[in-house]
């Protein structure tokens, strides 16, 4: 999706919610962005079940959280942050899943919503299976989750750096929880940018060492 057809999403969604149509938005909202966000919790999770559940409890917390969104960012970097978020919970939560004592569930969306989201991850994974991973996939995937976040995001999503500033700010390093303050977003900007380059140098030495790129003769 381009940039042009983002917008016209937004512009739409946005119409949906202010008209009280929360089913109807929730829906263009996973229509258009789920796959990317499906696809996005496969490459963290490298599970699909996992990625499945994460997908669900996402789709939930979309739903529940449109009336509430107050539209400082576009909806596109709001839904990768509640991705994110409930990616980091799973993740935090696994002894306890794995215990029988918690579990993700969307017993309480939106059935509208609920089906859109399963067609969804069930088109997504179909398409994910034929799709062609790149020479450094591997590599990539032997990085830290906060690195590899960063690479799917900056890299194969392209969202800016301000944006990508509101998905990694997660709800306890945030100063506001619900909005992250001018300051907190130059900080952690300013943070990814650093370390952006310094994942982009190891990733350089890592397909040296690989054989995957060739060194210059001078080195």
């Amino acid at each position: 999706m381009d940039e042009a057809a983002r917008a016209e999403l937004e512009k739409e969604i946005r119409r949906r919610v202010e008209a009280g149509e929360l089913d109807a938005a929730a829906t263009a909202a996973l229509r258009g962005y789920g796959p990317e966000i499906y696809g996005f919790l496969v490459a963290m999770h490298r599970d699909d079940e996992d990625a499945g559940d994460v997908f669900s409890q996402f789709s939930e917390n979309l739903w529940k959280g449109l009336p509430k969104f107050g539209w400082q960012c576009t909806l596109r970097a709001w839904a990768y942050t509640i991705a994110r978020n409930a990616s980091y919970r799973f993740r935090k939560n696994a002894r306890r899943r794995a215990a029988g004592q918690l579990a993700l569930s969307d017993a309480d969306a939106g059935a509208v919503v609920e089906k859109v989201a399963h067609q969804v991850r069930t088109e997504t994974r179909s398409w994910l299976k034929t799709e062609q991973k790149d020479r450094f996939a591997a590599l990539r995937e032997s990085l830290p989750a906060e690195d590899q976040t960063l690479l799917i995001l900056r890299v194969d999503r392209g969202l800016a750096w301000e944006e990508l500033a509101r998905v990694m700010l997660t709800e306890e390093e945030a100063s506001d929880p619900r909005e992250p303050s001018e300051e907190d977003l130059k900080k952690e900007s300013a943070r990814l940018r650093k370390r952006f380059q310094l994942v982009k140098e190891k990733l350089l030495e890592m397909g040296k060492r690989a054989g995957l790129i060739k060194p210059k003769p001078e080195e």
